[in-house]
């Protein structure tokens, strides 16, 4: 498991509480969700934010793609933009 590139703590990304913590695989799917996993693509998530309430990333689809835009930038910094778009295939940004 690769250290995400977003976060240093294991705190929620949206509200900075420690409790009830999901991982959250930013790029998911089949083949993303390994991606995600291997260049430190995930966040962690409180479990309502994660997938158990209506304003969960899972469920809301412009806090998906801001936190994917968010991802991109940060991937994009470190290791350019051309192997981004090698590895996940889509521009977020």
């Amino acid at each position: 498991m690769a250290k995400s590139i977003m976060q240093n703590d294991k705190v929620c990304y949206i509200t900075g509480s420690v409790d009830d913590l999901h991982k959250h695989h930013v790029f998911h799917g089949t083949a993303n969700r390994s991606k995600s996993e291997k260049w430190g693509c995930w966040i962690w998530l409180r479990s309502d934010w994660h997938n158990m309430a209506p304003y969960g990333v899972h469920s809301d689809r412009e806090l998906d793609l801001k936190i994917k835009r968010e991802t991109q930038r940060r991937f994009e910094e470190l290791h350019g933009h051309d192997l981004f778009m090698e590895e996940f295939g889509k521009n977020y940004l």
